[in-house]
């Protein structure tokens, strides 16, 4: 049974809500010490290059799409390795932890933030109120250029991640902002 139109700015609110929740969540995660977790690590630098070589292939045939896609997983990957060089590494006897670069994880969850309500609010709008699918929702090229800086920053930041706890290896491992965790 489909909706009421009326229930429909309720459902959009209690979505509204547990988004908001999440957002805080993730970046409550972001600007603190965390202990390293190598599933996280292994998913995140699996799935986004997933992510973008399926994009990159759905792309293809549109070249402003796929240079847009492009350019930003390029920006996103210098993002990680700067976020690795700015993370501070560590172990100890209660194991390995990173603490992350907070304006680059903030500054990037904004970003992702403010393209979703962007999208979403015309799709609202154009739309009335969600009752048709909208054809152009993930096409945009500045929606790729975005997905393309995230996915390059997470995939390229989890590698990182990676290489240090199994290798000790840690991007210009400068006293104060890096120590090898060997």
């Amino acid at each position: 049974m489909p909706i009421p139109i009326q229930a429909q700015p309720y459902v959009v609110g209690i979505v509204a809500i547990v988004v908001a929740w999440r957002v805080y969540r993730r970046l409550s995660r972001m600007v603190g010490r965390q202990k390293f977790r190598w599933l996280r690590s292994w998913v995140s630098a699996s799935m986004f290059p997933m992510l973008l070589l399926s994009l990159l292939a759905a792309t293809a045939s549109h070249p402003i799409r796929s240079l847009s896609e492009l350019a930003g997983i390029a920006i996103g990957v210098a993002l990680g390795y700067y976020g690795l060089r700015a993370t501070k590494f560590e172990s100890s006897e209660e194991g390995h932890f990173y603490t992350p670069n907070a304006h680059i994880g903030v500054g990037l969850s904004i970003l992702f933030v403010g393209r979703v309500v962007h999208k979403l609010y015309n799709a609202y709008t154009t739309t009335a109120g969600f009752t048709d699918v909208p054809a152009e929702i993930v096409r945009s090229p500045l929606t790729l250029f975005i997905v393309g800086i995230l996915a390059g920053y997470y995939a390229t930041y989890a590698m990182g991640l990676l290489r240090w706890r199994y290798r000790g290896v840690v991007p210009s491992a400068r006293s104060g902002h890096a120590a090898n965790g060997a």
